[in-house]
């Protein structure tokens, strides 16, 4: 069997969609799975031995371009894909399975869809409470699947590879070859402030883990850069050295690498966090107005801490710097304190 997915364009949610991936190997071991999605996303798609291949998705997000739509299904025909799924909600992620005739084409309803989608599921987001479910479920037959409690159990979270020669490289290659073990900090949060724990929680954590014989490595993009050296200004001058600020620094593919190299990670409700659960490494990941009722970290050695309950729509909090009253009161020895005992366990 042929099938092709339509991947979605965020970091967090392709990471959760491989939970999909592994579900329809597991149900039918021949299959070949092909995945649509923007170039950037190849590097995690190359480490999800569940994909055939990664598609280039050329247009942008938001950008309708009909007949460019139409020409990428038609050049799609002589591949003889059986079914589609198409994760995102919108209408234009429907058009290339459709332009493509693939003779199955499954999806949520989302924006109005009938007819692009003739496998057409309606969802109860009540039933299905989580993203990966929700995605999970979408390779199961309709009437199989009602509420989360149908999906088989346990379901077959997000994992990806990196080689121990990969990990020795990627450390060389930005001089992270120092003796001290390495913790990953990933300071930023893709929509402002009000989802980042404040720079100087971060910069006392840091201080207190490079006391103690560790190093610290700040991932993110270039616009998490700014925050890395807040951290960064915050330390004593003297531990500088023990903490890197790699935020924008790495390509998406060195991140990954750099995160399989870390003894644990401590991070926002981010993209990064969902890679570092992915390499099951121990994460402390910080919720604040986000929700983890939605998208938490899909590993057992992750720990969510949390102060507020239900979801905020912010962008910006009200408190200085735009952080959020809820992040702030996360302290950094209550992070601490439950890291050590991930540390631990992790050098047995």
């Amino acid at each position: 069997m042929k099938i092709l997915v339509i991947g979605p364009s965020w970091v967090g949610d392709m990471m959760m969609s491989q939970s999909l991936y592994r579900t329809l190997k597991a149900e039918y071991p021949s299959a070949e799975i092909d995945v649509m999605a923007p170039a950037w996303c190849r590097p995690l798609l190359a480490r999800m031995p569940e994909v055939n291949q990664a598609l280039a998705m050329p247009l942008g997000h938001g950008a309708l371009e009909l007949s460019e739509r139409r020409r990428l299904g038609h050049n799609l025909r002589t591949n003889g894909y059986e079914r589609a799924y198409v994760l995102p909600n919108s209408f234009k992620s429907a058009l290339v399975p459709f332009f493509a005739n693939v003779p199955q084409r499954t999806g949520w309803r989302g924006e109005m869809r009938y007819g692009l989608l003739n496998d057409l599921r309606v969802l109860d987001k009540a039933a299905l409470p989580l993203m990966v479910q929700r995605y999970v479920a979408l390779a199961y037959d309709k009437q199989r699947i009602q509420r989360a409690s149908d999906l088989p159990q346990p379901l077959l979270w997000p994992q990806l590879q990196v080689s121990n020669e990969e990990i020795a490289e990627t450390t060389s290659a930005f001089n992270l070859t120092d003796h001290r073990p390495m913790i990953g900090f990933c300071p930023g949060a893709e929509f402002g402030p009000a989802k980042r724990w404040p720079h100087y929680h971060y910069a006392t954590l840091a201080q207190r883990l490079i006391d103690q014989g560790y190093q610290i490595t700040l991932l993110g993009s270039a616009k998490d850069h700014a925050a890395g050296e807040q951290i960064r200004a915050a330390l004593a001058e003297n531990a500088r050295d023990f903490c890197r600020n790699l935020a924008g620094e790495t390509q998406l593919e060195q991140a990954v690498i750099l995160l399989a190299s870390c003894q644990a990670v401590v991070t926002n409700d981010s993209g990064l966090m969902h890679v570092a659960a992915a390499l099951n490494k121990p994460l402390i990941a910080l919720y604040g107005p986000s929700s983890p009722d939605f998208t938490p970290p899909l590993s057992d050695q992750a720990k969510v801490i949390r102060l507020i309950s239900g979801y905020h729509k912010v962008r910006k909090g009200g408190a200085g710097q735009g952080y959020h009253q809820s992040l702030i009161d996360i302290q950094p020895q209550q992070v601490l304190d439950a890291l050590t005992p991930l540390l631990a366990a992790s050098e047995e």
